[in-house]
């Protein structure tokens, strides 16, 4: 499963509330969610994100308080992948379990820049940034993460392990 898409460039230390502000946390419907996301850092750049599109981000990405919502409203924006230097544990944790891909590749948060087209092999872990003919490596996923993410996050997970169907 390579995705491709646009990146959105944000910078070093984003927090949970850059991602999506408290004051939206009466839902936890990623389509709602999504009409939110970013609004306190950028309020336009909900607007340039499409479908596939990947977050591109510095050190320690996802900081803060350990709401599960903000890897939601990327997920409902449409967002297929953050890449970044670092990420902050438990947002790594609850965005896996939500089914959103993460990639720590130093190199490629420093080469990639807002707006180029890059595509993201989670199997690999290559990146290429095909606007400027860059390749970068992260390290690979191992194959639970993975599957994680083509199943849509933990609750899809357990239920195909224990033979139930999402409802």
């Amino acid at each position: 499963m390579t995705i491709r898409g646009r990146a959105h460039k944000v910078g070093d230390h984003i927090d949970t509330d850059l991602v999506i502000a408290g004051r939206y946390l009466v839902t936890t419907d990623p389509a709602k969610l999504a009409e939110h996301v970013f609004e306190d850092l950028d309020p336009d750049l909900r607007k340039r994100i499409r479908p596939g599109d990947v977050v591109v981000a510095g050190e320690n990405f996802g900081q803060g308080s350990s709401r599960e919502h903000a890897p939601l409203a990327l997920v409902g924006a449409g967002v297929q992948a953050v890449v970044a230097a670092s990420f902050a544990r438990i947002f790594y944790r609850n965005a896996f379990n939500n089914g959103l891909l993460l990639l720590e590749c130093p190199e490629a948060s420093r080469g990639i820049q807002d707006g180029d087209e890059v595509e993201v092999d989670p199997e690999t872990g290559k990146i290429h940034n095909l606007t400027r003919g860059e390749r970068y490596q992260a390290k690979p996923l191992p194959p639970f993460m993975r599957e994680l993410i083509q199943v849509g996050g933990i609750i899809p997970y357990v239920r195909r392990r224990l033979g139930l169907e999402a409802s």
